[in-house]
């Protein structure tokens, strides 16, 4: 059991004991609220629960703290104290501490995972860019945040599958073919304009010669219609192969990647049909509109043109009937900030289809700045176009960029340093962490090169030697570990999981300058050992949620 949980079932025990006794009148009392003391003089945790409980009890909060503390004869609490007007500050023995210690050890790279809870099934759709060229730098902060927060769910017990939905229909994918066919036909020498909504890329120049080199000018002499519709295929297989590469590349992986075409037109007429039979929607100058006003939205929307051609939102109508028809019992969606006037439309297409809307969590992902010298980087030198997601990892590294991009919460605008990034010293986060996770294989292996071993079995450590303030300070930021896993998981914010891991390398840090693990008592070395084992576990860990590597050397 959780540190935290032990104590607050502890209180509520003793509050319950005195409602029995007559001491404290019956009555619908508060929730106990645990926070650990901004001083250690203050104790491990405190709590506020006394003041919380006077109107019930009728009582003064400090005549309410001193009847609970009556009540908590406990062999793991070494003492409770009256603070203030009313707080009680508790202080834990150090066996419950050694306790956890070996709980953490135990339990390995499970420390922290919930038991997989079946019913809470969770889809989670993010990135989701056009195939029509290379991720940029705004993706990368999805990509990132999106894959950490499948990780972070499944690691609190949620069962989760994430999805990228590949706008493969419509006229982006029309305006690919076009650039292509015009990069092709410049390629040989002839006029040709890319369209004014084409894609102007290095890597569209690269696919006409990548077909140039395989076929030749095999089809210069081919009709317009038809060569735009092989390029539509060839440049559409190519990007979403890159596509994948480079998210693989980022580690994020997804379970599946649904098609837009697949909903053209069978899944969006059905959809039409239902809201049709349900009168959610009408026609109007030629169009199907939906009454998008009935359900918050600030004007109703159309779904099919007057030219009979449905809109953007006709097929985001028929993949969100399609999710719920999966049987989701949560749906999260994470959209870049400049489609924060999309969610109502969507919100309110659902509840027209008689969904709860309030299962669909959109969130929406701020804007991300890069800086060099202390100046925003807006272009890249070497194609003059926006930076792409490779040439940022290129310059910085997969895990460097990951923590960047996650250790801000999601609704803040991102700036990203870049000479902070590559810097390898302690005011880099990441880097940070993992000399710490570094440093502990280090002293694994100066333990074995004069001649020892480092135990797999930690059953006959004798504990009580851990009883500098460092150390104990180190096991109790560990214990932490699995409610910050679940709080995280409920707010949706990995970035509080950057921030622990960050807070719990400090802590290693301070303790291997304060106290020497390898030495002639071998006692308290492998007491020591057993101690950044279980820092290493928590780490490893932590890391292994932000998708980021937990390096044996750096």
């Amino acid at each position: 059991m959780e540190l935290k949980e032990l104590l607050t079932r502890g209180i509520q025990t003793a509050l319950q004991e005195a409602v029995r006794n007559g001491e404290l009148p019956d009555g619908d009392y508060p929730a106990v609220l645990l926070e650990v003391p901004p001083q250690k003089e203050f104790g491990d945790f405190a709590s506020n629960i006394a003041m919380q409980s006077a109107r019930i009890a009728r009582r003064s909060p400090r005549d309410i703290a001193n009847t609970i503390i009556s009540h908590m004869e406990y062999s793991w609490l070494n003492k409770a104290e009256v603070a203030g007007a009313g707080f009680i500050n508790f202080f834990l023995n150090h066996t419950v501490l050694y306790d956890a210690l070996k709980g953490i050890l135990a339990s390995g790279s499970a420390y922290g995972q919930a038991p997989l809870r079946a019913d809470d099934t969770v889809q989670v759709e993010y990135v989701s860019a056009n195939p029509t060229g290379p991720l940029h730098v705004g993706h990368g902060r999805g990509a990132a945040y999106g894959s950490a927060l499948v990780n972070l769910l499944r690691a609190a017990g949620y069962r989760v599958e994430a999805e990228y939905y590949i706008n493969d229909a419509g006229n982006q994918m029309d305006n690919l073919a076009a650039s292509v066919n015009a990069r092709y036909l410049q390629l040989f020498g002839k006029e040709a304009e890319i369209p004014e909504n084409g894609y102007h890329g290095q890597d569209i120049i690269d696919t006409a010669q990548a077909i140039i080199d395989q076929d030749g000018a095999a089809y210069l002499e081919m009709d317009e219609a038809t060569r735009l519709e092989l390029f539509k295929d060839r440049a559409y297989a190519e990007k979403l192969k890159a596509l994948k590469r480079d998210l693989e590349h980022f580690n994020v992986h997804y379970d599946r990647w649904f098609s837009e075409r697949t909903l053209h037109p069978q899944a969006i007429e059905a959809a039409c049909a239902v809201l049709k039979r349900d009168g959610k929607v009408y026609e109007q100058d030629g169009a199907l509109w939906l009454r998008s006003t009935a359900y918050g939205d600030d004007k109703d929307r159309v779904v099919i043109r007057d030219n009979g051609v449905p809109t953007y939102l006709a097929a985001d109508i028929a993949y969100h009937k399609n999710k719920y028809d999966r049987g989701f019992h949560s749906l999260i969606n994470i959209w870049g900030a400049d489609h924060h006037g999309y969610v109502a439309r969507v919100k309110a297409a659902m509840a027209a289809l008689g969904y709860d809307p309030q299962r669909l969590e959109i969130l929406l992902l701020q804007m991300v700045s890069l800086f060099r010298n202390g100046e925003v980087v807006k272009m890249s030198k070497r194609t003059g176009q926006a930076i792409t997601l490779n040439e940022l990892i290129e310059e910085v590294g997969t895990d460097a960029a990951r923590y960047f991009f996650i250790m801000r919460s999601l609704d803040t605008q991102l700036d990203f340093d870049l000479d902070l990034a590559t810097s390898r010293s302690n005011e880099n986060p990441v880097y940070y962490i993992q000399y710490a996770h570094a440093r502990i294989y280090s002293v694994y292996r100066q333990i074995e090169e004069k001649g020892g071993t480092v135990p797999d079995t930690w059953d006959d450590v004798d504990w009580s030697r851990l009883c500098e303030e460092p150390e104990l300070a180190l096991i109790k930021k560990m214990t932490a570990f699995p409610e910050e896993i679940q709080k995280a998981a409920v707010n949706r914010e990995p970035h509080r999981i950057a921030h622990f891991v960050h807070e719990l390398a400090g802590l290693f840090h301070t303790f291997y300058n304060q106290c020497h693990i390898i030495q002639s008592d071998k006692e308290l070395e492998k007491a020591r050992l057993a101690l950044i084992t279980a820092v290493r576990i928590t780490i490893a860990n932590s890391l292994a949620v932000l998708g980021i590597s937990a390096p044996k050397e750096m």
